[in-house]
């Protein structure tokens, strides 16, 4: 019997949208107020969603602090009170879009999971702006 079990957390972070090669005008254009050359913030909500087989011995799909340890190790100690665009690697070149974001914490959980998990992670960037990504 495969369960879904999640877990909340967040982070506060700065980023900047905006492309290299594109000018400051485009990029304006494109990304409004979220193009500010001095960087905007958010405090991000994350909810991490594992799916699995209860397992028979302990009854549970994952251990929760398991799962808290991941995030905070992955998600929290990498992303939290950090500007994105300048100490996060996986931004150095990729746009930090709520989009880009989600996926790249996915790509950062999946691999410390058993292979039969399935996993969705959903980021709020604001209360009612929000992606969702299970790979």
């Amino acid at each position: 019997m495969r369960v879904t079990v999640s877990r909340k957390a967040h982070f506060n972070a700065a980023h900047r949208l905006y492309r290299k090669d594109w000018s400051f005008e485009k990029n304006d254009a494109v990304f409004g107020k979220c193009n500010n050359p001095n960087f905007h913030g958010h405090n991000y909500e994350l909810i991490v969603s594992v799916t699995g087989n209860i397992d028979p011995v302990t009854g549970y799909v994952i251990d929760m602090k398991e799962l808290k340890d991941i995030i905070k190790l992955e998600v929290e100690d990498a992303f939290d009170h950090k500007n994105l665009n300048l100490e996060v690697p996986e931004f150095k070149e990729l746009n930090p879009t709520a989009e880009n974001i989600v996926v790249v914490i996915y790509n950062k959980i999946k691999p410390r999971l058993k292979p039969d998990f399935d996993l969705e992670v959903t980021l709020y960037e604001t209360p009612r702006n929000f992606v969702s990504y299970s790979g």
